[in-house]
């Protein structure tokens, strides 16, 4: 594989790791995390750097740490590649930060940012990936949005449902 290719999968998993983990649970909810427990699935689409995209599925794990902690494992994949993600996150009233660590390409970094209601506004970080994301739960189904700062990735937009 090619270090471009590598580099803009890294990115790419970060992005999804930090959309998956960072979901909240519903508005008034004593915890971000709060209604996560269990698997989810979906898909969407990765934007790059030459203005093509390409279609993702993902499942993810969530597994509670008490109320204010939850654990992640999450894998996805492309017509050309795969991602396998582990992450932690824990939350002090509406401010939510943990790490993450992405197997395949070795890489790890920071989520950080603030729930309100049935959204976050999240910053991501890790390597050469900087970000912003923003997650809307309802119900079972949620909705994300992610931009990226790096050439290489673009933007990720998924949607996932319970399972």
């Amino acid at each position: 594989m090619r270090l471009l290719d590598c580099a803009r999968w890294s990115a790419a998993a970060v992005a999804v790791f930090s959309i998956t983990v960072a979901a909240s649970g519903s508005a008034g909810a004593t915890s971000p995390f709060t209604g996560l427990s269990g698997s989810w699935s979906g898909g969407g689409q990765i934007r790059l750097e030459n203005g093509r995209s390409e279609a993702i599925r993902c499942s993810a794990h969530y597994a509670p740490r008490g109320g204010a902690a939850v654990g992640l494992a999450l894998r996805c994949a492309s017509a050309s590649n795969r991602i396998e993600l582990r992450a932690s996150l824990a939350s002090r009233g509406d401010r939510v930060s943990g790490n993450w660590e992405e197997r395949s390409y070795n890489a790890s970094g920071n989520v950080s940012g603030v729930a309100a209601g049935n959204s976050l506004r999240l910053s991501i970080s890790g390597g050469a990936l900087s970000g912003f994301m923003v997650v809307t739960t309802n119900g079972g189904s949620q909705s994300i949005s992610v931009r990226t700062d790096t050439t290489a990735l673009r933007g990720v937009n998924i949607s996932l449902r319970r399972n």
